[in-house]
């Protein structure tokens, strides 16, 4: 009985000790093996692995053995870039008659898409003003998996339309800057949209919310006859950082970039020059290849790649990001600089530096895309279409170190296993 007792004794010990042994050699939750991993950050463009353990970075090396992760994934003949940044979405959803993108049908719950596209930062611009960020807040940024952060209207009711987004008096700069100071942590930005008239004060205000909260400002311009000047909105009235989106629009009250010559105005390359930055914000109606091709083939390139996600959006050329990011591959824009102007240039814009880069110790927000080659057709927001051969579409998304989402199966395993 004794030994018997003595003998399980040891087997458990024997047990336990090569249990330890397995899992101390198993260093990491994740491992990414053989991708092509571009960060722009830290100018990483080669195959290599990655690993990932306690939601964070842990390692990025030409070979890291297998045996050191509980999960493997093979992303051989695959890009693996940071979690993608959305800049421009619309994602105050909510049930409001009339309320266009402010607690409304219009705009959309971020979970639905976002990681099918490799995003994992959402930034809602103008849904919300100081007076129900906090509805926003407990609605949808508390309830989503996805990151979801917020550029603050400048009108204090959010981005309900019509009349109200043209309510000078509802744009407070001090309580806009207050409410900004009091979420931190959400509020990166000021936005200005959907204003008409021939008039410098939204602009103003927007501008100095931005300066009272030290965060950038993004401005939706037009809607003016006769039309500002925007020559006069980048070199006087927004800051260096601040952010121009729409910027491929040709829209009535606003001056295109490229003339009817196809030249790019002399104005647009000095602002780009000064730091003002040019934000595509695709849309439902902000978009034309006739504006960016010839804008791409003078080299006049967006610094940040956004969707304006929104119902009158989603279903027409804009589609998703990835459909965005393949128009520009398609414009000879190397797929290097595509992953950085929707990660870590995107992350910069919005003061965030935290995101969009896979360092050591960063979060890791991860999406696998695969770059496909075929026949496609892409459409702008007038209906035009443009051919490419290269298209992207997203593999598999990692949230805060976690699996979210999986086309193939590439971190499943087999059923019969």
């Amino acid at each position: 009985m004794m030994k018997n007792t003595l003998r399980n004794s040891k087997l458990i010990t024997l047990l336990f000790m090569f249990s330890s042994l397995v899992f101390n050699a198993q260093e990491y939750d994740i491992v990414i093996k053989n991708g092509h991993v571009i960060d722009a950050k830290n100018g990483i463009d080669k195959v290599s692995d990655l690993a990932i353990k306690d939601g964070k970075i842990a390692e990025i090396s030409k070979s890291i053995s297998a045996s050191k992760a509980v999960k493997i994934i093979d992303a051989k003949g695959l890009v693996v870039a940071p979690g993608l940044i959305d800049i421009h979405s619309h994602n105050f959803h909510g049930t409001e008659h009339d309320a266009y993108l402010s607690n409304s049908f219009t705009a959309l719950p971020p979970d639905g898409f976002s990681f099918r596209n490799g995003v994992t930062t959402l930034v809602d611009v103008g849904g919300a003003g100081w007076r129900n960020f906090r509805l926003f807040k407990e609605n949808v940024i508390d309830q989503s998996k996805t990151r979801v952060l917020s550029f603050l209207n400048i009108i204090g009711s959010g981005m309900k339309g019509g009349a109200v987004e043209q309510n000078i008096v509802d744009m407070d700069p001090k309580l806009t800057a207050m409410v900004a100071k009091q979420f931190p942590e959400h509020i990166v930005g000021v936005k200005l949209a959907h204003y008409s008239g021939f008039d410098w004060t939204p602009t103003e205000r927007a501008a100095e919310a931005g300066r009272l909260a030290d965060i950038p400002v993004m401005i939706d311009f037009g809607g003016s006859q006769p039309e500002l000047s925007l020559e006069t909105l980048f070199m006087e009235k927004l800051r260096p950082g601040d952010i121009f989106t729409h910027v491929y629009a040709h829209v009535a009250g606003r001056i295109p970039i490229v003339n009817d010559a196809g030249e790019v105005e002399d104005f647009a390359w000095a602002a780009q020059k000064r730091g003002i930055i040019f934000d595509v914000g695709h849309g439902g109606g902000s978009f034309l290849f006739e504006q960016a091709i010839p804008a791409m083939k003078k080299g006049f390139v967006p610094n940040t790649i956004s969707t304006d996600l929104h119902t009158g959006s989603m279903n027409g050329g804009m589609k998703d990001i990835v459909n965005i990011m393949s128009k520009f591959l398609n414009m000879n824009m190397p797929v290097a600089d595509v992953i950085a102007a929707t990660t870590w240039n995107s992350a910069k814009a919005i003061k965030r530096e935290d995101l969009g880069h896979l360092s050591k110790g960063a979060v890791a927000d991860v999406a696998i895309l695969n770059q496909r080659t075929g026949d496609f057709g892409f459409i702008d927001t007038k209906g035009k279409r443009m051919k490419g051969d290269k298209k992207l579409e997203c593999e598999l998304t990692i949230r805060d170190g976690k699996v979210v989402y999986d086309l193939n199966g590439l971190a499943a395993t087999p059923w019969d296993k």
